[in-house]
């Protein structure tokens, strides 16, 4: 990690599921480690739109081509930048920061203030988004709100907390719920917030690596096709494998799905496909990666993104005898997957 830039990671969950727990936990543990917690949590009794609105500031920026907006939270980018002053000039010690997000924020715009404005970009580095669920109110919080969704859309590491307070039965049905909504993200059952470190920090969830890291059941069962094109519909790909067939009852608008293909990608053709994609539907992108076999280079292309914003750097070079593919998965809410599929596809060579 280049020196000097502080690593930051948003917890994000819904009311209740064990946020202030977990963190409690990792501040007495963190063998040596200063961390800078930022809260931005708003009492239970509070929770009504007015004042969330009212006490949480975002602003939108444009970027220099004009095209594509971002909102960022500006209220988040002053105590940051009031922190890593402070740390400059030796008045506050700490090694890292951890951001409390309120149970009902969506995470978002507090992901791209690390990259949209440039005097935060120059001093943090995120490194994860870490979602914790409540076991015994996930299900109905899922149906409910939208940005208990989305947060689990955006996680890089997802939590399960209070799952010994349910059966067995219902914590499998929430946990391919979930995996459903985010197969890029790796769930773990937390009791009271007892989680080894190194699995809530340097997770390196934004870093444009050569790992896409999908869950291989989730691509074994979408395999059984054979081919991308014919897994429009995950019941009927999912119904032979499952033994509850009460997973299938929800039908969450947060979705993802995979692409992949063994034909390169045209490079212009893909960069003019993207843009038009994130410019129509950025919004309802939450956070999407892929591995990309590209025409004209030796080497893997990575890309990845959260809503708007995109990013793509050379990768590794495909290894003597290694199979060239793409791997790319989307999460969002309501994506059109056949848009993208076809439009995909009429990207390759």
């Amino acid at each position: 990690m280049s020196q000097g830039l502080i690593p930051a990671t948003i917890l994000t969950g819904f009311l209740g599921s064990g946020k202030t727990t977990l963190l409690k936990r990792v501040l007495t543990e963190a063998h040596g480690q200063k961390i800078a917690v930022i809260e931005n949590e708003f009492g239970e009794e509070n929770i009504d739109n007015d004042i969330l609105v009212a006490e949480s500031e975002e602003q939108v920026i444009q970027m220099s081509n004009g095209c594509i907006c971002c909102t960022i939270r500006e209220d988040l980018r002053a105590t940051l930048s009031d922190l890593a002053a402070k740390r400059r000039k030796g008045e506050l010690t700490f090694d890292r920061v951890v951001i409390e997000t309120t149970g009902l924020a969506d995470p978002g715009p507090v992901a791209q203030t690390f990259f949209m404005d440039d005097e935060i970009a120059e001093q943090y580095l995120l490194d994860s988004i870490l979602t914790l669920v409540d076991a015994k109110h996930a299900s109905q919080q899922l149906d409910d709100r939208l940005e208990a969704r989305r947060q689990v859309g955006f996680a890089d590491q997802i939590f399960i907390s209070k799952s010994d307070l349910v059966d067995s039965d219902s914590v499998d049905a929430l946990a391919h719920r979930l995996k459903h909504m985010n197969p890029r993200a790796p769930q773990r059952r937390v009791h009271f917030g007892e989680v080894p470190l190194s699995e809530v920090f340097d997770l390196r969830g934004f870093n444009l690596n050569a790992k896409l890291e999908i869950d291989p059941d989730f691509l074994s069962a979408e395999d059984d096709h054979g081919h991308h094109h014919h897994d429009h519909d995950h019941d009927h790909e999912h119904g032979e494998h499952c033994d509850h067939p009460h997973h299938h009852h929800h039908d969450d608008d947060v979705k993802s799905f995979v692409f992949r293909s063994e034909r390169p990608f045209l490079p212009a053709k893909l960069e003019d496909f993207l843009g038009t994609v994130v410019q129509i539907y950025g919004p309802r992108m939450l956070r999407y990666k892929g591995v990309l076999y590209m025409a004209g280079t030796e080497r893997k292309v990575i890309f990845q993104g959260v809503h708007q914003l995109m990013g793509s750097d050379l990768g590794p070079q495909w290894a003597e005898g290694e199979a060239k593919q793409s791997k790319m998965v989307f999460i969002g809410i309501d994506l059109p997957r056949d848009i993208f599929t076809q439009g995909l596809e009429q990207c390759l060579a």
